[in-house]
């Protein structure tokens, strides 16, 4: 029986993620080393890194979430993977659901030991975001030079173009949200959560704007997401008292 809990996972993850944090480091020791070159002041630099550092918290904290829902039929050791060096919360939780279901399973709620089933899991959570590390090096300037063109051309186009893209892009996660709901009203539960989910972020963009709470902005993922997600369990046990 595969154990993604394993002592091999954890090893093999570690290695991967301390290269990666190395990397960072090496970067940021030559950072420091241009800015003495530049002759920007310490301070200044100083300030730089821990003001990056306290804005890094924010969505980590919607990460580390991220990780505990994967965990628990992933295990740990390959979220911890996937959201530490490359993935987005909304593209993995997607990713392996949709591999799942293609499965045949429906029921996440436990641990994934068949080794088939898993390693299905973590070839469609890899392929499907590893395109981006592929076409981004390869095309990422002739897009940026099609949407300057087409600013200079048309600005409010423009704006149309990249507004519809974005659309685009978060109706398809909004197509899992509505996947079962002719199931009946369980199949409503994602609906509601999501709905409520737009309430708390509203009322945080109404905190920042006219109350000019700043420091909100950044944590206005994590905490909606945190409280979505303490809010989904009544709501979920409300409607299966109704059913």
């Amino acid at each position: 029986m595969f154990d993604p809990n394993s002592k091999l996972m954890y090893i093999m993850v570690a290695v991967i993620i301390l290269y990666v944090a190395a990397q960072a480091v090496f970067f940021l020791l030559k950072a420091v080393k241009r800015a003495k070159e530049l002759n920007i002041s310490t301070s200044t630099v100083k300030k730089t890194i821990l003001s990056s550092a306290v804005f890094t918290i924010a969505p980590a904290v919607s990460i580390l979430m991220g990780v505990l829902t994967l965990a628990g039929f992933l295990g740990l050791p390959f979220p911890w993977l996937r959201l530490s060096v490359l993935g987005a919360i909304t593209y993995e939780l997607s990713a392996a659901y949709s591999a799942a279901e293609s499965l045949g399973i429906k029921d996440l709620s436990t641990l994934v030991t068949d080794p088939k089933v898993f390693s299905t899991m973590a070839w469609v959570m890899h392929l499907g975001i590893f395109t981006g590390l592929v076409l981004i090096p390869i095309f990422l300037k002739k897009i940026q030079r099609g949407l300057i063109s087409i600013k200079t051309k048309d600005e409010k186009w423009s704006d149309a173009f990249l507004t519809a893209l974005f659309l685009g892009m978060i109706s398809a996660f909004l197509g899992l949200i509505f996947t079962d709901i002719k199931t009946g009203l369980d199949g409503w539960i994602p609906v509601f959560v999501m709905i409520v989910s737009a309430l708390i972020m509203s009322v945080i963009g109404i905190l920042v704007k006219i109350l000019k709470i700043k420091w909100l902005e950044d944590f206005a993922l994590p905490i909606t997401m945190l409280s979505s997600m303490a809010l989904s369990i009544p709501i979920t046990h409300f409607i299966e008292s109704i059913v």
